[in-house]
């Protein structure tokens, strides 16, 4: 079942954010701080968030620095171009840009009551295949030390935005779905995909800022108007999830649960982030399958597993980074409601 949260208008927020401090165990720490992972953990909220308890900085300021170097630039196109002669049904599509995150009374005497703020800005399909998928990807970072987990609110996030100022870092989504029988679905994705054929996944995709009424950035908006979109972006965060998860697996949303949002995973390799999302469902793991078997993105994967935790501790060296970290993202949150 998923916990009730506190509404953040109420004092019962104050208890939240302690409880959330004394929940953040030392492994999230170790996640974030070794290198050696092929994720990293830049933000953790071990006991989830709900719609009302995060919030989004949409801005310019947060879309891609160009590169200096311009054979690296140009290679952009070059790669794109190449792909579309080889699958001509790519087509390019505007994604937001993960640019970190901070507490919304850091941003300019905010009064808003969400307990995170995502830093988003824009960028395409086409730059993110230029840039992140590049083959020669690590040209477009920028040497810096990300340095250690910062604890903030008691929310354990850590981002070097100047380190990947040149890269397209689009937000992907995953969520961890646990059926009535307490199993976790995961999907085995097809050969026919872009990224990680093959490989066992969690459900999502990316929030997507047409759904949100976005095609452009609009420059000359008033504070009203300004805010007006961060609340459609944030909405866009929760309702693509849900989205995604329906469409990949064939569930009705009516049986789902609201998700609660429990972090962001950066694959290491091609610094790719994904915001992992935590929803339980009220159908079994066979009643999953049927589901499954008339799923509208079925083609995007060939086989859907219900498993135990066991067998996903198993099955998880075969997870792209992101989607690894995604996991560990969700034993935080067993371990932090154990302790509540």
């Amino acid at each position: 079942m998923v916990h009730d949260l506190p509404d953040p208008k109420s004092s019962s927020v104050t208890s939240y954010v302690e409880q959330m401090a004394a929940t953040v165990p030392s492994q999230a720490e170790t996640a974030i701080a070794d290198t050696a992972l092929p994720y990293k953990l830049l933000l953790s909220c071990p006991l989830g968030l709900s719609p009302s308890q995060v919030s989004v900085d949409f801005d310019e300021s947060y879309d891609r620095i160009p590169h200096p170097d311009t054979d690296s630039e140009n290679s952009i196109s070059e790669i794109w171009d190449a792909r579309i002669q080889k699958n001509a049904s790519l087509f390019n599509g505007k994604k937001f840009r993960y640019a970190g995150c901070s507490l919304p009374n850091e941003r300019n005497g905010s009064t808003n009551i969400s307990l995170v703020a995502l830093h988003l800005g824009l960028t395409d399909y086409r730059t993110f295949v230029g840039t992140n998928l590049n083959p020669l990807w690590e040209r477009f970072l920028v040497p810096s030390e990300e340095g250690e987990a910062v604890s903030l609110t008691n929310l354990l996030l850590q981002y070097d935005p100047v380190r990947c100022q040149h890269t397209s870092s689009p937000l992907g989504n995953g969520a961890v779905v646990e059926t009535s029988d307490k199993r976790i679905v995961i999907l085995r994705r097809s050969n026919n995909v872009g990224e990680f054929p093959g490989h066992f996944v969690f459900p999502g995709g990316h929030p997507e800022p047409e759904e949100a009424g976005i095609t452009s950035h609009q420059n000359g908006k008033s504070l009203t108007e300004s805010e007006l979109i961060n609340r459609k972006v944030s909405e866009e965060m929760f309702e693509s999830i849900i989205r995604e998860v329906v469409e990949e697996i064939g569930v009705p949303a009516s049986a789902l649960s609201n998700p609660l949002f429990i972090g962001i995973s950066r694959r290491e390799l091609n610094v790719r982030p994904a915001a992992f999302f935590f929803m339980s469902c009220c159908l079994s793991a066979e009643e999953i399958q049927q589901c499954y078997s008339t799923a509208q993105d079925g083609f995007e994967s060939t086989q859907l597993h219900a498993v135990t935790l066991i067998e996903l501790e198993k099955l998880a060296t075969k997870m792209p980074g992101c989607h690894l970290g995604g996991f560990a993202l969700y034993k935080l949150m067993l371990e932090a409601r154990k302790e509540t």
